[in-house]
């Protein structure tokens, strides 16, 4: 998870009442919508969120930034935090938030926001929320599918290496099968590795499916939460890359599944192979 921290002191000496957010969420809110000046201001509002106020004010206990999103039970792709010493003046808050900190609270990603206030001191803590598509999506494997053959008709290194373009892939329901099998295997048990839970390998889940295969390989990959992520995770990859861009392979299965509470939550495979 991507996090960004800020602290800013600001000197103010009048008293804020202890635990009283919404007048703070209310500010960053309007500073997000109308105040950023040069910097394109968010179109979506921001929408509180009770673990994100709790993160908040894990953070002002002294929880990383992280550490405090994790513990409130809020699973955020990427998150940010904000911290005001001394500002209780809610129009010194937005003026401040709003000449020093638009990037950040206008950011059209991070749209869930949590506050904390302690005597003189406010803690914000904004965050991208994991939203992956749903395993069931059959839409999710077309689309990988789609955008691997895209890749594959143009020449492209794949670190030293050049591969020329090659011909499209065909969808073979054995490799797809087996794919959905392994993701699922990961997601369960929360692991990311070519070797299953049952110590199988790629052509072992290959050939378990009902694949005759003369050659077969493997991509694998977690925390992406759509199939462009994903597909761009293997391209950036010489060794994935290679295997997406080999001619020699003819068929391709994909799998993909969710584990909401596990490390990276999703979990993506793609098998190839070659019939005998």
């Amino acid at each position: 998870m991507r996090k960004l921290i800020i602290v800013l002191a600001v000197g103010f000496a009048t008293a804020a009442a202890a635990g009283d957010v919404a007048e703070v969420v209310a500010v960053a809110d309007a500073v997000r919508m109308h105040d950023c000046g040069g910097t394109p201001g968010a179109a979506r509002p921001l929408e509180p969120q009770a673990a994100l106020h709790n993160a908040a004010r894990f953070l002002a206990d002294g929880a990383k930034l992280e550490a405090a999103v994790s513990k409130s039970g809020y699973r955020a792709r990427r998150s940010a935090s904000i911290v005001l010493r001394n500002a209780v003046d809610e129009d010194r808050i937005r003026m401040v938030l709003a000449q020093r900190f638009c990037r950040t609270v206008a950011d059209p990603d991070l749209v869930e926001i949590g506050a904390y206030r302690r005597e003189t001191d406010t803690w914000i803590v904004l965050a991208e929320p994991f939203v992956p598509p749903a395993p069931d999506d059959a839409a999710i494997a077309g689309r990988v599918f789609d955008l691997v053959n895209e890749a594959r008709a143009e020449a492209r290194r794949c670190g030293r290496k050049k591969f020329p373009a090659a011909a499209p892939l065909q969808q073979a329901e054995a490799l797809s099968r087996a794919a959905q099998a392994h993701a699922h295997d990961m997601a369960t048990h929360d692991f990311l590795d070519h070797e299953g839970t049952d110590g199988g390998a790629p052509a072992d889940r290959a050939s378990g499916a009902g694949y005759a295969w003369r050659l077969v390989g493997e991509n694998v990959a977690a925390g992406q939460v759509t199939p462009e992520e994903a597909v761009a995770t293997w391209l950036a990859s010489p060794g994935h890359c290679a295997n997406l861009m080999d001619a020699g392979y003819t068929d391709t299965g994909i799998g993909y599944a969710v584990n909401s509470t596990g490390g990276k939550g999703t979990y993506w495979v793609q098998m190839f192979g070659t019939t005998r």
